[in-house]
């Protein structure tokens, strides 16, 4: 069965269970019999979520993960309460900030909160016309820090049902299992100063600062030797010390860290290099810890091995009170209103919303069972597509979901 894993974070705890990627299927059909259709009577836990659709998919891939929370949260005797709340270019398009106080209000008063997604849209389709401080992203920028999040976890796990849709080999992405440990809250995205001048030949130039205190490569750096203490032992983490002062801090403070865990194999590996091995080897990696811009590029590399960036959930942890969840996605414009968005990544960050902001495991398996049933009977978006497929929408990918979330038994078992 799959693994729990206990992180510890701000002196919370974290449970992580992960599919394994070795798994022998039991279809659908074959569970008829163990198909469950009643939900729990009396709820007996309630919690209360912040929505934030966002701006394009976003708007249309939420609605599938807010109805299996619902919906696998009923049967599992929980009872949740969402309040959707505006962010990014549509809060912008609607009170003229990207980041309402109703929404931050709503955000602190939740007991976790979920984002779908920030950007351009078909109605504005571009936002370089708007002031900095005005821009859809400075949305997500700012309920990060209002919520005080420094860590962004986000899983690489290859579904064997979609080992066909990675564009790598079939070879190189199986049983690929690992967790990208992204630092979130410094760093080049919020190092001082920062702006536009001109320089002495009088040309403009732009400037932005990368810096690192001990304290910040710490605390994520901790979670990451946590979460490698209860998977295989290895941490990696990938900087650039041999040009940026900011990394060579950053690698002392990893390697002072790593001697509070000797059980844990730590290397270290430039980021340029890094990018490469997740191409030729990504099996070699366990827990790949990182800077804030170099997380950034890294994992979404690193979605193309699990088939896309639609594949990809991400959770935002560490801040004092609710957790904040977001899949790894753009606004995506240009697919915006036509029912081809992929909503397993927004699913699968739900998942995460129920391990890390809630500690309800049984939810969360759940509904990743239901996630790998769908993907068993052979249901994809254009996206993921693979030989003998069937090609669905983002709306009937989630209907499909939501049937398999009936199926007690768990739709997966070890070799």
């Amino acid at each position: 069965m799959s693994t729990a894993l206990q992180i510890h974070a701000s002196g919370i705890k974290l449970p992580v269970s992960l599919i394994p990627s070795t798994t022998k299927q039991i279809s659908r059909a074959s569970k008829r019999v163990g198909r469950i259709r009643c939900s729990a009577t009396t709820p007996n836990k309630k919690y209360t979520i912040a929505v934030l659709p966002g701006d394009g998919i976003g708007t249309e891939v939420t609605p599938v993960a807010v109805e299996a929370l619902r919906l696998a949260g009923s049967l599992e005797g929980i009872d949740f309460e969402f309040k959707e709340m505006l962010v990014g270019g549509a809060a912008y398009e609607a009170t003229g900030v990207p980041f309402p106080e109703e929404t931050l209000k709503a955000s602190l008063e939740s007991d976790a909160v979920y984002l779908g997604a920030v950007g351009i849209t078909k109605k504005m389709p571009s936002s370089d016309h708007l002031p900095k401080h005005l821009r859809p992203e400075v949305g997500l920028m700012r309920i990060r820090r209002a919520l005080g999040v420094y860590a962004n976890l986000r899983p690489i796990t290859v579904f064997p049902q979609l080992l066909e849709a990675s564009s790598l080999k079939r070879s190189v992405t199986e049983e690929v299992d690992f967790m990208i440990i992204r630092e979130l809250a410094g760093g080049l995205y919020y190092g001082k100063p920062r702006g536009f001048g001109i320089n002495e030949k009088g040309e403009d130039t732009g400037f932005c600062t990368e810096i690192y205190s001990s304290s910040e490569v710490d605390r994520v750096a901790r979670i990451a030797f946590d979460m490698a203490m209860e998977r295989r032992g290895k941490v990696c983490s990938v900087d650039k010390a041999t040009i940026l002062e900011s990394s060579r801090l950053w690698r002392k403070r990893v390697t002072i860290m790593s001697e509070e865990y000797p059980e844990v194999d730590l290397s270290h590996m430039l980021v340029d290099t890094s990018g490469m091995e997740l191409i030729r080897y990504p099996k070699q990696f366990d827990v790949l810890l990182t800077t804030n811009v170099f997380g950034d590029i890294l994992s979404d590399v690193s979605a193309m091995i699990t088939g896309g960036i639609g594949m990809l959930p991400s959770a935002c942890i560490g801040g004092p009170g609710p957790q904040l969840f977001e899949p790894v996605h753009g606004s995506a414009p240009d697919i915006e209103g036509e029912d081809v968005a992929n909503p397993l990544a927004a699913v699968l960050t739900a998942v995460m919303l129920l391990r890390y902001g809630l500690k309800e495991e049984a939810v969360a398996k759940r509904i990743e069972n239901a996630i790998f049933d769908t993907l068993n009977e052979g249901f994809r978006t254009r996206d993921i597509s693979t030989p003998g497929a069937k090609i669905v929408g983002c709306k009937k990918m989630g209907e499909e979901i939501l049937k398999s979330l009936y199926v007690r038994v768990p739709s997966y078992q070890l070799n």
